[in-house]
C-alpha cells in the first residue's frame, strides 16, 4: 500500500519512522508551508518538513487544494497527524482507501484543535488516541483504533503530548492494517462529544480566584505552548511545575517559604516550580525570588 503522511508538528515523527520500519510504503510527505516563528520571525520549515528533508523522502507543501490533489493521484491512502488544515470533500475520495486521522483523544470527547490540554485542564483521569476515516466534520468519522492513557494528577501536557505520539504508533499502523485487510471501520457517536476549541495567549492568564487543584490543572494544560502566565509588578511571568500545598496563603499572594515559592489561591497555595520571565530561560522559582527580593503581601495578578 502507498502512502502518504499529512503532518505538521513534532509528535507525527514517531509515527513517520514506525512508517519507515513497516511494510508500507512511504513515498510522500505533506507539510504546511514555511512560515515565520520566533521572535524574530525567521521563516521555518515544520518539524515534519525537516524531518522530510534530512530523509529525503518527497516533500510537498502545498500552497492551495489544488496543488494538494494533483500529488494525490497515486496514493492509496494517506495518515494525517496535526496537518492544521480542514481537507474538503473532494480531496478526501482521491486516495484509494481516502484519508486516515491519528487523533489525541479518545473520541467523541475532546474533537478539536487542543485535545491534550483540554483533557489536562479538565482533570480528566484517562485519555489516549483514536484513529479514525476523516470525513467532512470535525473528527466526527468513523474509527479503525483506539488506545486508552490514564493520566497522573501531575503530568504536562508537553509530557502527555510525548507519550501519546508514541502510543500513536501502534494505533496507525493497526489501523493501516485494518484498511489493507478490507476491514470496516466502526461509526463514532456523538453522546458525551466535547470540543477542544484552540488554545489563546489570553485564555493562558491565571485565575488566582480558582481553588489550587483547579489552576494546577490550567497551568499544566497551558505548559509550555503557549504558557500560564500572570503579572508581577505590573510585568508578565510564565509559571510552570505547580504542586498543591497545604500553606494559606491570600489569592495571588506570592511568598518565599523555607526556600520554596509559593503563591495564593482560594484553597490552598500551590508551590511553583519555575518562573520565566519576558525573553528569559525558565529558572528555579527560588532562584527568581531570591532575585526579586520579594516583599510581604506581594501578589500576582
Amino acid at each position: 500500500m502507498r502512502l502518504a503522511v499529512a503532518a505538521s508538528p513534532e509528535v507525527a515523527i514517531p509515527t513517520l519512522e514506525a512508517l519507515l520500519d513497516s511494510k508500507f510504503s512511504l513515498v510522500r510527505v505533506f507539510s504546511q508551508p514555511d512560515r515565520p516563528s520566533g521572535r524574530g520571525k525567521v521563516i521555518t520549515p515544520t518539524a515534519v518538513s525537516t524531518w522530510a528533508l534530512d530523509r529525503e523522502i518527497e516533500l510537498i507543501r502545498p500552497n492551495s487544494i489544488e496543488e494538494m490533489a494533483a500529488n494525490l493521484l497515486d496514493i492509496d491512502c494517506v495518515l494525517t497527524i496535526g496537518y492544521g488544515v480542514l481537507l474538503p470533500t473532494q480531496i478526501l475520495e482521491i486516495p484509494r482507501y481516502g484519508f486516515l486521522n491519528l487523533h489525541f483523544s479518545l473520541l467523541p470527547r475532546w474533537r478539536g484543535a487542543a485535545p491534550v490540554q483540554r483533557a489536562i485542564e479538565a482533570g480528566d483521569s484517562l485519555t489516549g488516541v483514536t484513529v479514525f476515516q476523516l470525513d467532512e466534520g470535525m473528527d466526527t468519522g468513523p474509527i479503525y483504533t483506539m488506545h486508552r492513557f490514564a493520566l497522573d494528577p501531575d503530568i504536562t501536557s508537553d509530557e502527555l503530548l510525548a507519550e501519546l505520539a508514541d502510543l500513536g504508533v501502534i494505533a496507525s499502523l493497526e489501523a493501516l492494517q485494518m484498511v489493507e485487510d478490507g476491514k470496516r471501520p466502526t461509526a463514532q457517536t456523538s453522546q458525551g462529544a466535547t470540543h477542544a476549541r484552540k488554545l489563546t495567549r489570553e485564555e493562558g492568564r491565571i485565575d488566582w480566584n480558582l481553588s489550587a487543584e483547579l489552576v494546577g490543572s490550567k497551568i499544566r494544560a497551558f505548559t509550555s505552548n503557549p504558557g500560564a502566565w500572570s503579572i508581577f509588578r505590573e510585568l508578565p511571568i510564565k509559571i510552570a511545575s505547580p504542586v498543591v500545598s497545604e500553606v494559606k496563603l491570600n489569592p495571588g499572594e506570592i511568598a518565599l517559604i523555607n526556600r520554596q515559592v509559593f503563591i495564593g489561591t482560594t484553597t490552598t497555595a500551590l508551590q511553583i516550580g519555575s518562573i520565566t520571565t519576558a525573553g528569559k530561560a525558565p529558572t528555579l522559582a527560588q532562584s527568581w525570588a531570591n532575585g526579586m527580593r520579594l516583599l510581604p503581601g506581594e501578589k500576582c495578578e
